[in-house]
């Protein structure tokens, strides 16, 4: 099953507190983190997120290991995150949650390109380009067929 969304780019080193300001925190209103996500980043953006995949540069999600950032993006519609690179626990935090995540470069998509992935398989695809991801895990796999870690344990009781 192939899924398609519209680039969402953004650059490298976007940290947690660049997602969602620690300033919405205090809410546990996902629909306040959605409104406001990337705002100290480029206020644009959170209005283009619904259906889209995002391409990021090197070590997205690095600095606070909030899981309130992952859940914005998964709340806001996003279908994927690509980058070549990601902080760790923000990674772990996406796939726990039941977002797609893909380690690869994607040189030269823009911003509204049509990105398209198989979540069974380690690609993704845009502009006629097939770029190869790193390889999860089966149990990441599980993980994220079952929506999430919840769901996925869920399922194993």
């Amino acid at each position: 099953m192939k899924i398609s969304g519209h680039a969402v780019v953004i650059g490298s080193d976007v940290d947690t507190d660049m997602i969602i300001a620690g300033r919405y925190l205090r809410t546990t209103d996902k629909k306040i983190w959605v409104e406001h996500a990337f705002e100290d980043y480029d206020s644009t953006i959170a209005e283009r997120l619904r259906g889209s995949v995002i391409i990021a540069g090197n070590n997205i999600g690095c600095g606070s290991s909030r899981e309130q950032a992952a859940a914005a993006l998964k709340e806001a519609g996003v279908l994927a995150v690509v980058a070549p690179s990601f902080a760790r626990i923000f990674f772990r935090n996406c796939v726990n949650l039941g977002l797609y995540v893909f380690e690869c470069d994607i040189t030269g998509c823009k911003d509204g390109d049509i990105v398209t992935f198989d979540p069974d398989m380690s690609y993704v695809e845009t502009g006629g380009k097939i770029y190869e991801a790193k390889e999860l895990s089966e149990k990441m796999k599980d993980i994220l067929k079952a929506g999430g870690l919840a769901g996925y344990l869920g399922e194993k009781r």
